[in-house]
């Protein structure tokens, strides 16, 4: 089945506060892809400050682009179709909440310890 990432967007404004009740929402949300078997994997990424450019003339601290939003966790989901993956993205609270879901079809993959992946 194919697999789609899932990157979820964000306020670049490190000083924005994520209430109990959305953080909440959020995991109930994870938890109803884990149960649905949709969800393969997902990660929540460090704060963009933390962040790392490495190009051929070195390393810059981040944040190292000029954005509205950045990229707030990665999210691994299997689904028939992309309009299926679609769906399950639009289910996702960052789309409430002033944020956004973008949805790409993995083209590729590597697996440490499952060397099938292709």
């Amino acid at each position: 089945m194919p697999q789609y990432a899932i990157l979820i967007y964000s306020d670049s404004d490190p000083a924005a506060e994520h209430d109990s009740a959305e953080l909440a929402e959020h995991d109930t949300h994870s938890a109803d892809l884990i149960q649905s078997g949709a969800l393969t994997a997902a990660y929540a990424l460090a704060p963009h400050t933390a962040a790392r450019a490495v190009r051929a003339d070195g390393v810059t601290d981040g944040p190292f682009t000029e954005s509205k939003e950045v990229i707030a966790g990665i999210g691994i989901i299997e689904a028939p179709d992309l309009d299926a993956a679609l769906a399950i993205a639009r289910r996702n609270p960052a789309t409430r909440h002033g944020s956004g879901v973008e949805v790409r079809e993995i083209g590729g993959s590597y697996v440490r310890g499952d060397e099938s992946a292709g």
